[in-house]
């Protein structure tokens, strides 16, 4: 093999260790599966190994839904260890979450890279400024959420997060703080929500990737690269501890305006590799 190969290789795996460790401890810090931080990193490795670019983006959404599988476990243990996670919650979010996840899974294999890529500079855009400019200045005072609120709600949140590849911390964290939920509360529901959505959009991923699309990317399973998940899962499990730990020891402002501003530049990238690539 080319010397040239093995440095650009092994540049590669320090990007996406650090991709990894970065998505692994906002997910146990912020609550969201790691998937908006995970997917462009993928996004930018499966570029450089010349994956076809008509399902680049697709693996880089399948392959994050299943790292945030062992992301969110242990991310949910955590907080659980700190009574905060609300499984009444769950429960009622279930099926519904699973109704919009299928939903979401068939929109993602139908659509193509470019506008996949669209979508996710978007969605990271708007959470960005949710991130800055609102996170923390939503009241501490739970209100009781109604059934065909909670319904309407798990559907529309699993159904975008497959396409976006997130466990949809993102989306459920911010409908948690809405209604008034404290934020440690807020953040470790949306962890145990994530597993759902995870595990669901990963089975799904891979029989799209193999029976409506018959992909045969190298060393994947449908829309899942292995490779990927081998290097991302051990570096995201032990950061998404390390993450949800300190939640109760940081200043989570600070934080959330800095990793608001990071999803803006991501944002930014995303939608020029869109220009780029449309």
């Amino acid at each position: 093999m080319d010397i040239s190969n093995i440095n650009e290789i092994i540049n590669l795996l320090v990007v996406l260790a650090i991709a990894a460790a970065v998505a692994g401890f906002m997910a146990g810090l912020l609550g969201v599966g790691g998937g908006i931080i995970m997917v462009p990193a993928l996004y930018y490795a499966f570029t450089v190994l010349d994956f076809d670019i008509v399902t680049r983006m697709h693996l880089s959404v399948g392959t994050s839904l299943a790292i945030i599988i062992p992301t969110s476990i242990i991310s949910t243990k955590t907080h659980m260890e700190y009574n905060a996670v609300d499984f009444n919650m769950v429960k009622s979010f279930g099926i519904f979450i699973l109704f919009g996840v299928i939903a979401g899974t068939f929109l993602a294999v139908n659509l193509k890279t470019p506008t996949l890529v669209l979508f996710f500079s978007i969605f990271a855009f708007i959470v960005g400024l949710f991130f800055i400019f609102i996170r923390e200045k939503l009241l501490e005072n739970p209100k009781k959420i109604s059934n065909i609120v909670k319904n309407i709600s798990g559907i529309v949140i699993g159904f975008i997060s497959v396409p976006l590849g997130i466990g949809g911390g993102s989306l459920m964290v911010p409908f948690m703080r809405t209604f008034g939920y404290d934020i440690r509360k807020s953040i470790g529901t949306a962890a145990a929500v994530g597993i759902l959505i995870a595990v669901t959009g990963t089975t799904t991923m891979i029989l799209g990737g193999k029976i409506i699309n018959n992909v045969n990317t190298p060393f994947s399973l449908g829309y899942i690269n292995l490779l990927g998940f081998i290097v991302f899962v051990p570096v995201t499990m032990l950061m998404a501890r390390m993450g949800a730990k300190a939640v109760y020891k940081i200043n989570k402002s600070l934080l959330s305006k800095i990793f608001g501003s990071f999803l803006i530049i991501v944002s930014i990238r995303s939608f020029y590799e869109y220009l780029s690539i449309n």
